[in-house]
């Protein structure tokens, strides 16, 4: 997608390395969002990335846990993973699908490798809901590899809209509250690209293959692989230089809330009142 010349490319404001930590039954995961050098990027309250050809590191899996109040949305690029929960919803994510799950009111779930060996590698977003929209329905949109379109943006550039828009592609996902864009992008050794972001968004990029040169010409930053980009709010676009090497990243943004968060565990919520009235309400087991 060319910008204009007219419009300004979105500069880096800060960079984060992610901690090792794990989750589930064990899960080994790097936590980028959601640890202690980077708590959250309203609407962003958490986002790991687990890879691992060693069983041991995944075979455990996440079982049933609850959740309320926010969604999560799983992108798998490696690996299969069997997810199920207490209303009776079940499926499998496949290498190149997205799930976006909203828990609203309160869910169930699990979340099991089907797989015994080779590579499990994927991201886990964690999306706040407003406070008008923490006590609705749970709701599920699987959208399977084929589903989610993918770009020639440029020569060496391939990009996957899993959410929001890119030039005049549009993502599967729909209906959610923050408005926001989730791209894959690949570029070829040295090439390079232009990518809109909504006005007001917070945005951050992951590179995690490689390396990347984001923003202006006169303030580039090189991004390395593991490497995450909280992006300034002036800009209308981000400019992407790829490495030596075939360069892959996500670029994620959102609507801001700015409401409160009070966070206990698997229930965001806006007061502490709140987080108390949801840990009852699991416990009852109106979940």
């Amino acid at each position: 997608m060319n910008a204009t010349a007219t419009t300004t490319s979105r500069r880096v404001a800060r960079v984060f390395r992610g901690q090792p930590t794990s989750d589930g039954a064990g899960v080994k995961l790097t936590r980028l969002i959601g640890q202690r050098d980077l708590d959250m990027l309203d609407p962003f309250l958490l986002l790991d990335e687990f890879r691992s050809n060693s069983a041991s590191d995944y075979i455990g899996g996440f079982p049933s846990h609850p959740h309320r109040g926010f969604e999560t949305v799983t992108y798998m690029l490696a690996g299969r993973m069997r997810h199920a929960d207490n209303q009776g919803n079940s499926g499998l994510l496949t290498p190149g699908s997205v799930q976006w799950m909203t828990a609203g009111r309160g869910i169930v779930h699990s979340e099991m490798p089907e797989q015994e060996d080779g590579l499990m590698w994927g991201f886990q977003l964690w999306v706040n809901l407003p406070a008008g929209d923490k006590m609705n329905a749970p709701r599920y949109q699987d959208i399977a590899p084929e589903r989610i379109p993918t770009v020639e943006a440029a020569d060496g550039v391939r990009v996957r809209v899993l959410a929001g828009r890119f030039g005049d592609t549009v993502g599967p996902v729909s209906g959610i509250a923050v408005e926001p864009l989730y791209l894959d992008i690949e570029l070829a050794a040295a090439a390079h690209c232009a990518v809109k972001i909504p006005a007001g968004h917070n945005a951050f990029a992951y590179v995690y293959a490689d390396t990347a040169e984001l923003g202006p010409a006169d303030a580039a930053k090189r991004i390395e692989r593991g490497e995450l980009a909280v992006l300034e709010r002036d800009g209308e676009k981000l400019l992407i230089t790829a490495g030596t090497e075939t360069t892959r990243l996500i670029v994620v943004a959102g609507k801001p809330l700015n409401e409160p968060v009070a966070r206990y565990g698997p229930f965001v919520m806006n007061t502490p009142e709140q987080i108390v009235e949801t840990i009852r309400d699991y416990q009852a087991g109106k979940f």
